[in-house]
């Protein structure tokens, strides 16, 4: 007999591991050294949880905000209130005042906790509204003092348990509501792809108000009965340090390309003491080939992937053959085990391999909608496929490779110009840090691009010689018009660029 979805209780791995292995190290906080076995963190929760549901009154569907950086209490918050069937919303500290007012107001949370560092913010932001804030460290002096309980009911698998605020590289923001059912599944399949298993280390550095961070690598190594250790926030010196601490025995990390190269560029930089590592993975923007290239020959195994704050991990490149790695790179890997995906021309028909298309995914790790956006379409009214914007090709050996947003693709001359193409050929360069090439309207073309580059510290390359590179590697009409060199590109607080602040820019201009 089928039990329908909303008779099934949401999945509590936690609770799994502390009675099958009470005494692993399930979670250290990097930064005040405190540590918890499997069983001690259960009990955290459930002490989380009792004070959660004194303060709330009635938990089930009530917002609970987090306005901070990473700390090991943000993580046994998130698991109390799904042990309750409250909602999980973390907040981009990097945000300004109004912009987390936008979010505060939209999400109508009953608790706002905050860092010291963050209060005054938080205050701020939630000036004129209903929601109480406090700091993390009181709340979390009180439920280290209540007495625990485990809720006699657990929620619904479908029940949402995490409100995830997108990027808002364009636009304004929106929530996209998970579910534990959600979130349990983006870590199998971020495990499986990964090798993460009970004898696994994660170092987590990622922000904890990302689904990277929140849920493929806090919650990941806590469903496979691994090792999760919560630094403050990404430093590359004591990250390398980290890293190569035979004492900490990290297996897996995660980061975004900018700060991959960002470790490898860094003075203490030593492959041969990463080389343990069971794989170094990246996310959150396309990972330039060459850079892939460059690990590779370090003899450090990477493995990029693709996600979103509605789907969680969708691709990922599976471990193994380093040189079938190199050969791939550029590829985001195949899905995951609990992922379908097409993709679709504008007629909606699925296209060929080699030819490009738009990503549609569809599995169990999917967002079924977004909070209090009616105007937007359900999954289910969508037929059960999220249509992502993303644009991807598939070659024969079944690997996609993510060609860029479909909305960034611009036209010149009648050609379609992917930039994530031409920023590869650029990063090729080693002294090129970062690229960011846009489209903008031209009398001639109708489009044309231009290149936003930023230099490595203590290199220097001119226009031209980025151009002269360009030469023989990528088509005359995809070449950029113009490149910048500039000395930073503007990103959002999970680390993508914000194309539509260079297009502003080079309205301007």
């Amino acid at each position: 007999m089928t039990v329908p979805p909303s008779f099934l209780p949401a999945p509590d791995p936690v609770a799994f591991q502390a009675a099958a292995q009470p005494d692993t190290l399930a979670l250290a906080d990097l930064t005040s050294g405190r540590r918890y076995t499997y069983a001690a963190l259960d009990q955290a929760v459930n002490r989380c949880a009792a004070w959660l549901a004194a303060t709330l009154g009635a938990p089930a569907g009530q917002r609970v905000a987090v306005l901070g950086r990473n700390d090991a209490a943000m993580i046994v918050l998130h698991l109390a209130g799904a042990r309750l069937g409250s909602i999980f919303a973390p907040l981009n500290w990097r945000l300004t005042v109004p912009e987390l007012a936008f979010q505060v107001q939209d999400a109508e949370p009953a608790l706002l906790l905050a860092d010291a560092e963050f209060l005054e913010t938080a205050r701020r932001a939630a000036d004129g509204t209903g929601t109480r804030v406090v700091t993390l460290a009181s709340a979390k002096a009180d439920w280290d003092q209540a007495i625990p309980i485990r809720p006699a009911c657990p929620p619904h698998a479908d029940a949402p348990s995490t409100l995830l605020y997108t990027s808002g590289t364009s636009g304004r923001p929106k929530g996209a509501l998970l579910t534990e059912s959600n979130l349990f599944f983006t870590t199998i399949n971020f495990g499986l792809m990964n090798r993460i298993s009970g004898g696994s280390v994660v170092l987590c550095d990622m922000p904890l108000f990302h689904v990277v961070g929140l849920v493929s690598l806090a919650r990941t190594p806590l469903t496979h009965g691994g090792t999760l250790l919560v630094s403050r926030g990404f430093e590359p010196a004591a990250t390398l340090t980290r890293l190569a601490d035979p004492a900490l025995g990290v297996t897996h990390y995660m980061c975004v390309p900018q700060m991959a190269q960002t470790l490898r560029q860094h003075p203490d930089y030593d492959p041969a003491r990463l080389r343990r590592l069971v794989a170094l993975c990246t996310g959150g923007a396309p990972m330039p080939a060459a850079l892939i290239q460059r690990f590779c020959d370090d003899g450090i195994t990477i493995a990029d992937g693709y996600g979103m704050s509605e789907a969680g991990t969708v691709l990922g490149m599976p471990l193994g053959d380093r040189n079938r790695i190199a050969a791939k790179a550029g590829s985001a890997g195949i899905p995951g085990p609990t992922v379908r995906l097409r993709l679709v021309d504008d007629e909606g028909r699925d296209v060929p391999d080699g030819q490009v298309g738009e990503v549609w995914i569809s599995g169990p790790n999917l967002s079924a909608g977004y909070w209090r956006r009616p105007e937007l379409p359900t999954l289910a009214q969508l037929g059960g496929w999220l249509r992502t914007g993303d644009a991807a090709r598939r070659d024969a050996d079944g690997y996609y490779y993510l060609v860029d947003r479909k909305k960034d693709m611009f036209i010149s001359g009648g050609e379609n110009v992917y930039p994530a193409e031409v920023e590869a050929a650029v990063m090729e360069l080693d002294c090129v840090a970062e690229v960011a090439v846009i489209g903008v309207p031209d009398e001639r073309w109708g489009e044309a691009g231009w290149a936003y580059v930023v230099v490595r510290a203590g290199q220097t390359v001119t226009p031209e010689q980025v151009l002269a590179h360009l030469d023989g590697r990528i088509a005359r009409y995809k070449r950029p018009q113009r490149v910048l060199i500039v000395e930073s590109l503007p990103r959002t607080g999970s680390g993508k660029v914000q194309k539509h602040v260079l297009r502003q820019q080079a309205a301007a201009d």
